[in-house]
Order: C-alpha cells, then structure tokens, then sequence
C-alpha cells in the first residue's frame, strides 16, 4: 500500500509523516493490520534492531493521591480497593528492585502517587536512589513523583537520577474532561523542567478512554515535539470505581495501529508498551514486540500484569532478544544530540512509563505493609476480578482487570 510504503521511508529517514498520514494509520482495516505491523517493524529493526528493553517499577507509594485523574485507581474519591500505603524505606526499596533486575531489567523506575514531591519527598528518593545504585552501580533509575517545582528536577539528577517520567496522557483539547486538578500546561512544564535539568525526558500517552483518532494523533504529535526519549503507550486499565470503569474501548487490533502510528511518528525513539497489554493486546502481545522495543516485566502499580517469565518467554519465543546492561537503548544520533545538550540519555536512552505519575502502570517489590494497608495471607485469593460478570463485560474481557496484591506493601512475593 502506498500509504505504507511512504510511511516505512519517512520512518528510516526520520522524517516526520503529516497528521493525515498518522490518521490514515488508525483507519486501516483488519485485513491491512499484518502489513502495518510489518512496515511499522522496519522502522523498529531500522533504530533498535531485536533488542527489547525491561523496565522494573517500584511503587513507592501508593493511593491516597488528591488528583482527580479520571483514569486512575487512586485518584481522590476513587472507590477501587487496592493496595494503600505510605513511603517505602530505601532499603525496601532496594530490595524490590533487586528482584527486577535479578528477571533481566536494566532500568528501575521509581514511582509514587500525589500531585508531585514535597523537598522531603525529593530526599527521601534521593536515599532511594543511592541504596539501589550502591547495590548495583550499573542501574537506571527513573523517577515519576507528578509535577516539579523549581529545582527538584535537578536535585534528582545530582542524586544519580537518569530519567524523569510524566505523561502528557491525551491531547490538549480534552484534557480538561480527564483531569480537572492541574492542566495539561503543567504536565508540559514539568517535562520541561526534567529536561533543562539534563534528565532523559519520558512522557507518553494513555489510549482507550473514550479519545478520538484525531486526539491520538494530537498527544503523538505533541510528545514528538517535546522530544521525549521514550514514550511510553498505556492503555486503559478500567477499574471499578473510577469514573472511566465502564470505557471498554479497545481491541487487540487497535492497539496494534495505535502502537504503529506512534513508532511512524516517533521512529527512532524508544517505544514501549505500558499498562494495560494484558488486558488489551492478549495473545497479541507478541505482535506488539514488532512494534515497540520496550515493556515492563511482571506487575503494575495496582493492578497485575502477567508472570514475569511469562513476560521472557514470549520475548524469546518471538525471536527478540533482551537488551543488556552494556547495550545502549537509543541510536547514535540521538545519544549524541543528547549529550551535546547536556541530557542525560545515555546510557539510560529511556524512562520509565506509568499513567503520569500515578497511573495505570506500577510496580513490584517485597516490603513490610504500612499501617492501614491491605494485606493479603498467603494462599489467599490475589485474582480481585473486576466487573459484574455480564456478557457485555465478558466479551471485552474484564476478568482480565485483576487488583495487585503482591510485592510492594504487602507480605508476599512480587510477581518477578
């Protein structure tokens, strides 16, 4: 098709395509879904060749956050029952993260809900950071603590931080019927901040919540302009008790174009699929390895991804290979233009996706529960199904939403 074949050329030129053609992209057929996935894996192999990178999340923190993010499990009023709990100490921290890297991860993202770090906060992942760096010097870190205020961004880079996450989630135009608590001119800000700072810039998007094509193509754009490193796709996770709980929006072949029409926008920056694979992508999940070269192995911050070596598994079984310690995520070209400008991608080339701050995607880790926290005895039932088991819900697979009751902030084992 002419469309892709203009498409496979921008992309290893790195030439930009028009929004027409991003568009066009989403409105492919099914029977043109195969050839999209292969033009859009030329330009993968062209940038990143086999390699898959793993990402390792460390929930911090979890719930009790004051936003009103539509989309999030623990947005305030949220009604979802999952995991409550306050700061991890650095040592338990460290200890979930070792757990990560000891399944193959190369980077450890540390994420923690709210509206953004207190100078406190900024300390106390600061200490996280050196307990997890003292225990492996090798290690990426990425933070993902919300909104910046004026210098904490390059606090974090002296305390040995090498990314920052947050996602602009969806487009300008509509942001404002997803999040009524900050603007998407803060998020921007933000972004900006982690990259004056010299912090590899991670901000993605979250598809599935009732957006147009036309808003898809709008965060695409807008986060290629930003110049993120990595851009991170999640999709939807619909919790019960949150107001988007009933937006069952997606297919496994959407998804698949979703994926394909960010890597044609953005062809040679790091791509990965966040939260919500699982549930949407399914037994496609393979497909989406063409796409992107970038996942998180194991759970999400509140909710359970598949095993970790189920995760491996399939990175072999499709004939990808898992990006090394010493392998560096980004092409030359953009590794030297970062390092021109005094950022901080390399060896690092990434960061860390979760629904912008504290959304969709999450972490792991084995730590003693907080005061008030949910626990969970062994043995115990961890599948917390979401859905009334209608047929409507049992067809876009909500048995699928399952709350994390494991590893961070509980007495059981991540999923590793």
């Amino acid at each position: 098709m002419d469309l892709l074949d203009t498409l496979t050329a921008k992309g290893l030129r790195r030439e930009i395509p028009t929004r027409e053609e991003a568009l066009a992209v989403l409105a492919t057929t099914d029977d043109e879904l195969l050839d999209v996935v292969a033009a859009a894996g030329r330009v993968r192999r062209q940038w990143f060749g086999r390699r898959v990178k793993l990402n390792y999340l460390v929930n911090l923190k979890s719930g009790l956050c004051p936003e009103d993010c539509s989309y999030c499990s623990q947005r305030l009023g949220s009604k979802a029952e999952i995991l409550k709990y306050t700061w991890l100490k650095p040592e338990q921290a460290a200890e979930a993260a070792a757990a990560g890297l000891a399944g193959g991860a190369k980077r450890v993202c540390l994420v923690a809900s709210g509206r953004g770090p207190t100078d406190r906060d900024i300390d106390r992942v600061a200490d996280t950071i050196a307990a997890i760096k003292d225990a492996n010097e090798a290690v990426e870190v990425c933070a993902c603590l919300g909104l910046l205020s004026d210098n904490q961004a390059e606090r974090l880079k002296a305390a040995g931080a090498d990314a920052y996450n947050h996602n602009l989630n969806t487009s300008e135009g509509t942001y404002g019927d997803i999040t009524t608590t900050h603007t998407y001119a803060d998020r921007v800000d933000t972004v900006n901040k982690a990259h004056g700072a010299g912090l590899s810039a991670c901000s993605g998007l979250i598809a599935g919540m009732g957006e147009s094509d036309e808003d898809l193509v709008d965060v695409v754009f807008a986060l290629r302009e930003l110049d993120s490193d990595s851009v991170p796709v999640n999709f939807l996770i619909p919790f019960e008790g949150t107001p988007l709980a009933k937006e069952w929006n997606l297919t496994p072949q959407r998804c698949l174009r979703i994926l394909a029409m960010v890597r044609f926008v953005c062809p040679d920056v790091e791509v990965r699929i966040a939260g919500g694979r699982e549930v949407h992508l399914r037994s496609m999940q393979p497909l989406g390895l063409h796409i992107a070269n970038s996942i998180f192995l194991g759970d999400y911050l509140t909710s359970e991804g598949q095993a970790g070596q189920a995760d491996l598994d399939m990175i072999a079984d499709a004939g990808f290979e898992i990006e090394g310690a010493g392998q560096v995520t980004l092409p030359r070209h953009r590794v030297d233009a970062a390092e021109a400008a005094g950022h901080a991608c390399a060896p690092a080339g990434g960061a860390c996706g979760s629904g912008g701050g504290c959304g969709p995607c999450g972490g792991h880790g084995e730590a003693a529960p907080a005061a008030g926290a949910a626990t969970v005895a062994a043995g115990q039932d961890t599948a917390g199904v979401a859905g009334t088991g209608s047929a409507e819900e049992d067809a876009v697979r909500s048995d699928l939403v399952r709350v994390r009751r494991r590893g961070a902030g509980t007495e059981l084992a991540p999923n590793a």
